[in-house]
């Protein structure tokens, strides 16, 4: 939890927290340990800072981008479809009420908006978070099966031929993309990777 602890200090003091919004941070990590999360979990947050620290020499606003990362999966329910609204209203909330000035504000709010993947991102930090949110896909094959099989748990309750289904579609519509990566680092480490992986998931090679 240390590298957690340190990557929260350091967004939250870089966006003007103020406190030490432990509070917040709690409220976070609680979250992230919901039952019904296999895949959303504490495990994606870690790995996400993880390829922030990677890579944060890219963002232009590291703070904001660090802050938005803990938001951006705060609220996961997979009978939804506004998780990334709900979230990205906490962070708003949370931000505002402990003295966070409304332009950073917005901007956290746009950069966790970014990770619904409806919509190409703005360029910059936009770009940064998504592709952050997206290594997964560009995993080394071991865990990207065990990906898989955590979204398969998060989706119980769906008949395997309909997950089958809306999950082959979901992963072809990244894999059609020209790129799925839009910062060069981030491609150049993970695009090929990403591809293969997915075209063995929609093929059903994946163990």
């Amino acid at each position: 939890m240390a590298d957690l602890q340190r990557s929260w200090t350091r967004g939250w003091r870089g966006i003007g927290g103020r406190d030490d919004g432990a509070g917040v941070r709690d409220a976070l990590l609680a979250a992230y340990g919901e039952p019904q999360r296999h895949y959303h979990t504490l495990q994606h947050l870690h790995e996400c800072i993880d390829r922030l620290e990677t890579c944060i020499d890219l963002a232009t606003r590291p703070a904001e981008v660090e802050t938005a990362l803990w938001f951006h999966d705060a609220v996961y329910d997979v009978l939804r479809r506004d998780n990334e609204r709900r979230s990205a209203d906490w962070a708003r909330q949370a931000v505002l009420e402990n003295g966070v000035p409304a332009d950073v504000a917005d901007r956290i709010d746009a950069l966790v908006m970014a990770t619904r993947h409806a919509t190409t991102p703005a360029a910059g930090d936009q770009q940064l978070l998504v592709d952050i949110d997206l290594a997964i896909l560009g995993a080394e094959p071991e865990r990207f099966a065990e990906y898989e099989r955590q979204i398969r748990n998060e989706y119980a309750h769906v008949a395997e031929p309909e997950f089958k289904a809306k999950r082959r579609a979901i992963l072809a519509g990244f894999l059609a993309r020209d790129r799925i990566y839009a910062t060069p680092r981030l491609r150049a480490e993970l695009e090929q990777r990403a591809r293969a992986n997915l075209s063995l998931a929609i093929a059903g090679d994946v163990a």
